[in-house]
């Protein structure tokens, strides 16, 4: 808590003060039994009614006070320790961040990132993570750019020589047709027509009719044929 003495127009300048921190103040707090008088980070005005009130900062707002001139100047900044759980509702109006710096393309992704991590730790992570927001609670988070996306690659070899459709089964559930690609011994395979997907399920499927054979597109599936799957998702 502080005290200092005041003149007349310290006076005005301090009632002014009061009535825009306490007009700040009630847009997002309500009013509770708290002793805010203990609070070491508490100044204390006087209005011109010889009020007493107390002006505060919390969640995220830092005060410095500076009375190097011998005049007592208090500076509310943002920067500091989220005391709680905090939501700013942007109501349909737009938030930005302004002056942030463009990555090259040529930057890493961490590979060590680590859990709550702070620009400020001795042994901190390297490379770049990715902000995702989760939709359960809302809350900011980071995620490695490897766990977003995902390549791979599966190979198949046939077992016998066939004009049935052949099914193959990959690890992971594969993405849409988009995003995967199929191989019959180097030759790529025409998606919804020589092969379909489904879940992890690659259908591979022979053109063996007549119109196929005249058309001169027709094949079929030959004892050691490799079939390869790349996907990214």
């Amino acid at each position: 808590m502080k005290h200092f003495t005041y003149t007349n127009a310290l006076k005005k300048g301090l009632f002014m003060l009061s009535i825009l921190g306490c007009g700040i103040v009630s847009a997002q707090t309500t009013t509770t039994s708290t002793d805010i008088a203990k609070k070491t980070n508490a100044i204390r005005v006087i209005d011109n009614k010889g009020t007493i009130k107390y002006l505060q900062v919390e969640n995220g707002i830092t005060q410095i006070t500076n009375t190097s001139t011998n005049k007592t100047t208090t500076t509310w900044q943002l920067g500091g320790d989220l005391t709680k759980d905090t939501y700013i509702d942007a109501n349909g109006k737009k938030f930005a961040l302004d002056g942030l710096a463009l990555l090259a393309d040529t930057a890493a992704a961490s590979t060590d990132a680590k859990d709550k991590s702070k620009h400020d730790d001795t042994s901190p992570g390297s490379g770049y993570t990715l902000l995702v927001r989760d939709e359960a609670t809302g809350e900011i988070k980071k995620k490695k750019v490897e766990g977003l996306v995902k390549s791979g690659h599966e190979k198949h070899t046939a077992a016998a020589d066939s004009t049935t459709d052949l099914d193959i089964t990959a690890a992971v559930t594969l993405p849409i047709f988009s995003n995967i690609w199929v191989y019959r011994n180097g030759a790529k395979l025409i998606a919804g027509e020589d092969y379909t997907v489904a879940d992890k399920k690659v259908t591979i499927k022979p053109k063996t009719t007549a119109a196929h054979v005249t058309a001169g597109t027709n094949w079929s599936i030959n004892n050691g044929d490799i079939f390869e799957i790349q996907y990214v998702r």
